[in-house]
């Protein structure tokens, strides 16, 4: 975890699950925080079925989306397929302004990224 003057700033919770790995930050992604987010998705390279819940970031910067955006990358590289869940209207904003939802499938909520990625891989 992150902290800034006793406050934190990022936690970021990894779930290994049966059918999938959840992936969710919890706090700001931005220039401050974008090391600890390069490095956990660096440490899930080989996962094979990823589901980032990103209900819980209200603040997304240029610098997390690239993190973001390579991490992803680097899963899909080894065959995996990754989901996001984000119920944010302004960050899923940002997502389909960015071209991000043409890379990588965006819903409102983690039961409906859980869905897709069942049907991912059929």
């Amino acid at each position: 975890m992150i902290e800034k003057k006793g406050q934190p700033l990022l936690e970021i919770q990894i779930e290994e699950g049966d059918a999938h790995t959840l992936f969710r930050p919890l706090g700001e992604l931005d220039a401050y925080t974008v090391g600890s987010l390069r490095e956990a998705l660096a440490r899930l390279a080989g996962t094979s079925r990823l589901l980032i819940d990103l209900s819980k970031v209200p603040f997304m910067d240029s610098a997390a989306l690239n993190a973001l955006v390579r991490g992803i990358g680097r899963i899909r590289e080894a065959d995996g397929v990754v989901a996001v869940a984000c119920s944010r209207p302004a960050l899923t904003r940002l997502l389909q302004v960015t071209g991000f939802d043409d890379f990588v499938p965006i819903t409102e909520s983690v039961e409906e990224a859980e869905y897709v990625l069942a049907g991912e891989g059929e």
